[in-house]
């Protein structure tokens, strides 16, 4: 297949491979081109070029105010992580000048593997052993990350202070919601209690490092051959931050061992949320006596995150049926926090 068969109108493929060549990446034709479907907005299109075979990732043809912005971020994480033992895609070149493309893009290798909340392949649906042990390797993979030294992050995320900013910052969103016609307000019970209980329980400090920002299940490659994970992907959230509130990401999203979560894909058989603790507490010499307010902090922002789509839909700028799927799960993310508490 070539690219004239397929939609892939993003791509200059002629300035892509001039500039393939400044990079000194192998020449030749472009074979196999095909896009990478997924939950992402951004454009991914795999091909061959030379005998290798890469992945491109840029902003869709009508990128939103930040997409070259967020494109940028991302390419400086995965270099840093290119060389680590982090399961990251492994990034081969990037163009931070969105002059030559028109957008910020940049080249990785391809990810073999699968997105478990899209389907299982037939090993590990038929082995109970190996879907316990992706929630470990969920949990380890996540720990390989806080390891990982953000010292050539210089200027990248604002770790002062990054604690004591999450509830105003969010509640400040959730207050803006308020300027959308139609929106009723947020009616969301345990709101103020939720707010007010990680007041009064956030850590005192914390250790800074790379955090990926949404960690979920959905967000996770797992390898074909085993229980492993292949790459965590989608790194729009990325920022240097306090990497247990990945972890707390993790744990408020987790689907329960029969399948049940926010992010789930119905899935069974995952090991349970404390196991994934003690997975993580196994391989990090991280502070985790406050696991289950990373937990409560990750359901609070999501939920107000959820709860922007439905009050989007109240004003006639989402459809209704979303807007009411993402508030129903506001509310159990908000129930789920209690259960934290």
């Amino acid at each position: 297949m070539t690219a004239a068969h397929i939609d892939v109108t993003a791509i200059d493929f002629d300035v892509l491979g001039a500039w393939m060549d400044e990079q000194g990446l192998p020449g030749g034709p472009f074979e196999h081109v095909a896009p990478v479907t997924g939950g992402t907005q951004n454009v991914m299109v795999r091909f061959g070029r030379g005998g290798a075979s890469y992945v491109l990732r840029r902003p869709p043809l009508h990128p939103r105010a930040r997409s070259n912005e967020v494109l940028r971020r991302e390419a400086r994480v995965l270099a840093v992580l290119r060389d680590t033992p982090v399961a990251a895609p492994r990034l081969v070149a990037a163009c931070v000048d969105e002059g030559v493309m028109g957008a910020v893009f940049y080249l990785m290798e391809p990810v073999e593997g699968f997105n478990a909340t899209v389907g299982l392949p037939e090993r590990h649906a038929n082995d109970p052993a190996i879907r316990h042990r992706m929630g470990l390797e969920a949990a380890s993979a996540l720990a390989e990350l806080g390891r990982a030294d953000h010292g050539a992050l210089d200027g990248f995320g604002r770790p002062e202070g990054f604690l004591e900013r999450q509830v105003p910052r969010w509640m400040g969103e959730l207050d803006g919601y308020g300027a959308l016609a139609g929106y009723p307000g947020p009616d969301i019970p345990g709101l103020e209690e939720t707010a007010a209980w990680l007041e009064r329980n956030r850590p005192a400090g914390f250790v800074p490092g790379i955090m990926h920002g949404d960690y979920h299940l959905a967000n996770l490659m797992f390898a074909l051959d085993g229980p492993r994970v292949a790459a965590i992907v989608d790194w729009e959230m990325c920022t240097v931050g306090d990497p247990l509130l990945d972890l707390g990401w993790l744990l408020a999203t987790w689907p329960s061992p029969d399948g049940v979560g926010v992010i789930s894909g119905g899935v069974t058989g995952l090991a349970p949320t404390a196991e994934l603790v003690d997975c993580y507490a196994a391989l990090s010499d991280r502070d985790l006596s406050a696991a289950d307010w990373y937990a409560v902090m990750a359901c609070f922002k999501l939920g107000i995150v959820l709860e922007g789509t439905h009050a989007r839909a109240c004003a006639g700028k989402a459809p209704k049926e979303i807007g009411d799927l993402l508030h129903a799960t506001t509310l159990n993310l908000f129930a789920r926090a209690r259960t934290f508490m």
